[in-house]
């Protein structure tokens, strides 16, 4: 059965389709036996009959649409509220703007409408000051609501904060290029005419779906990003680096999980989990006490501390044994450098290659340079500014000498020689 219901609300301010998470565009459905929370289908879900946990297919349901008077009978609900977000975007007496973002009415019926019914109607204004005062009194000993993600940088077109956003451009929240960007090409041939037959029409209405359940996906896409703040990468990094290493860890492995749970319920499993973590290591300080029979804190910070002269002088008196077992005898000694030296080898092979996948800058580099940047762990944008500084000032100088990367370069002396060896042995500079 079906009978028509009222948005309490904007659309995008409810929870996404059951079905495919996409914003709910009205018409849609509203199950009338699920809930709380409220049970929403898009019409497209609704027609294939989606069902999920306790909702089935034959449930009761509600249409939930705008399209009904309010306050005039002429005007839908639908209409009023376009009437009200187009006079917030064109400004109060802007009427000639005002009407052409709405479409449906003329500039003289939406000052007469906006001018009767929201500025000279007293009924308004009592009921407006009377919701201002609950919001308030609602409000008043609450908490401070959370906001997910700040307004995001604004970066020059092509800077390196540029690329490390992905191309994000905050003011018309859009990439410059967005997931699955060459989707609408599929659409480019695509022509109703009336001598389609309906196989045809069929196959096209198709390809429509299937374009807009793309469409659908990039929005879902965007809106993961927007909620969880992943657009600042280096805030983000930063906002990591407070947890210990082994929360690190946790927080790299759950980060394909957050876009399962809202970005609140994210972080606070993440602060629970550093939080145990922290109890768990004050547990095991306190009952390292105990077996060593210290029953205050004051005799604690004594043990704290002769426990780390012990440690320091035990490895000491080791390193000095060894040393002189070796020097009394060559071939332990041998194996001692060999073991040194396998020792550095399994450091160096402890940081894995770098992913390239995603990052801004590697459609750029050739197959060589990929190899270098995965080896240093350098970004690709990075690499690129560096390889053009030390390019600009070997064409200046007539060569660069290594003194002089180092100079041009504030980074790891180990990985600028790495950079400086590259370009000279692949001929893109010349030695001083």
């Amino acid at each position: 059965s079906t009978r028509l219901g009222v948005p309490e609300c904007d659309p995008s301010d409810k929870p996404p389709c059951r079905g495919c998470s996409s914003y709910l565009m009205e018409p849609y459905i509203k199950c009338a036996e699920c809930g709380p929370p409220p049970f929403f289908l898009c019409l497209q879900c609704f027609t294939r009959g989606f069902e999920y946990k306790k909702h089935q297919s034959d449930h009761t349901y509600e249409i939930m649409t705008s399209d009904f008077p309010v306050l005039d009978p002429s005007w839908t609900a639908q209409e009023e509220m376009a009437l009200l977000e187009a006079v917030m975007d064109c400004g109060f007496g802007n009427w000639q703007d005002v009407a052409n973002q709405m479409c449906t009415k003329s500039k003289e019926e939406c000052e007469k409408h906006y001018m009767k019914h929201f500025i000279n109607n007293p009924l308004f204004a009592s009921t407006l000051l009377n919701l201002k005062q609950a919001e308030e009194a609602k409000t008043a000993d609450t908490a401070i609501p959370f906001h997910s993600t700040d307004d995001p940088p604004r970066p020059t077109f092509d800077s390196l904060l540029s690329r490390d956003m992905a191309g994000y451009m905050p003011a018309r929240a859009d990439f410059i290029e967005e997931f699955d960007n060459y989707a609408e090409w599929d659409l480019r041939d695509i022509d109703f005419v009336e001598d389609d037959s309906d196989i045809l029409h069929a196959l096209k209405m198709a390809v429509v779906d299937i374009y807009h359940s793309r469409l659908k996906e990039r929005q879902r896409r965007k809106k993961i990003i927007r909620d969880h703040g992943l657009i600042n990468l280096r805030k983000f990094q930063l906002m990591e680096r407070r947890y210990p290493k082994e929360v690190q860890d946790l927080y790299e492995t759950m980060r394909r999980f957050a876009r399962i749970v809202g970005p609140v319920e994210h972080d606070k499993f993440i602060e629970s989990h550093a939080l145990e973590f922290e109890l768990r290591r004050e547990i095991k300080r306190l009952q390292e006490y105990r077996t060593a029979g210290i029953t205050n804190f004051c005799s604690a910070r004594t043990y704290d501390h002769l426990k780390k002269t012990r440690e320091e002088e035990r490895l000491k008196r080791t390193m000095l044994s060894e040393v002189l077992q070796y020097i009394q005898d060559s071939s332990a000694c041998q194996q001692w450098l060999r073991r040194q030296a396998d020792m550095n080898c399994e450091l160096l092979r402890s940081a894995p290659p770098l992913n390239l996948t995603g990052l801004p800058g590697t459609e750029k580099l050739n197959e060589k340079e990929k190899e270098l940047c995965q080896m240093v762990r350098l970004v690709p944008g990075a690499y690129l500014e560096y390889k053009s500084a030390l390019l600009n000032e070997c064409n200046k100088q007539g060569g660069l000498r290594l003194a002089q990367a180092r100079a041009l370069i504030k980074i790891d002396v180990n990985k600028t020689r790495k950079i400086y060896d590259f370009l000279i042995r692949e001929g893109y500079i010349t030695k001083a």
